[in-house]
């Protein structure tokens, strides 16, 4: 069996610093997997509120996420602060796959990697719609 690539810090270009929280451990002492799948969310929709522009509660155009995947590297624990890092993996006319790694501070190597796309759609409809240009704009200069 061959050993995984773990994600290294410098393969992302944006970074959300994120306090863990005592919820967030499991009954074993480490941050449960399903939480991680909170932090993508955050570090994504962080990003989209304050560098692409998106209104969250008005936008005509919200992006809905259509897959997921985390791989889990190393335990994280309360009361860590971690860093969330993002990168694009594609930008299509309608879609996005964001990629994000988990990163103890201080440390190089992802604890967890993954990543989630979004498709854009019409608020009312919710028939796929093009990415709106402030939002794209933003994510571009994060593609890898």
């Amino acid at each position: 069996m061959s050993e995984r690539t773990v994600e290294t810090r410098d393969r992302y270009f944006h970074f959300l610093p994120i306090q863990t929280r005592w919820n967030d451990n499991d009954a074993y002492g480490h941050v449960n997997n399903m939480v991680f799948y909170g932090y993508f969310d955050s570090v994504v929709s962080g990003f989209l509120v304050s560098h692409g522009g998106l209104d969250t509660a008005k936008a005509p155009v919200i992006g809905v996420v259509v897959e997921s995947m985390c791989r889990y590297h190393h335990p994280i624990s309360f009361p860590e602060v971690i860093d969330a890092g993002l990168r694009v993996g594609r930008l299509g006319r309608s879609s996005v796959r964001y990629e994000i790694g988990i990163f103890r501070q201080g440390s190089d190597k992802a604890a967890a990697d993954g990543h989630f796309v979004h498709v854009f759609v019409d608020r009312e409809t919710m028939r796929p719609a093009g990415i709106p240009e402030t939002i794209r704009a933003a994510l571009a200069p994060l593609a890898y």
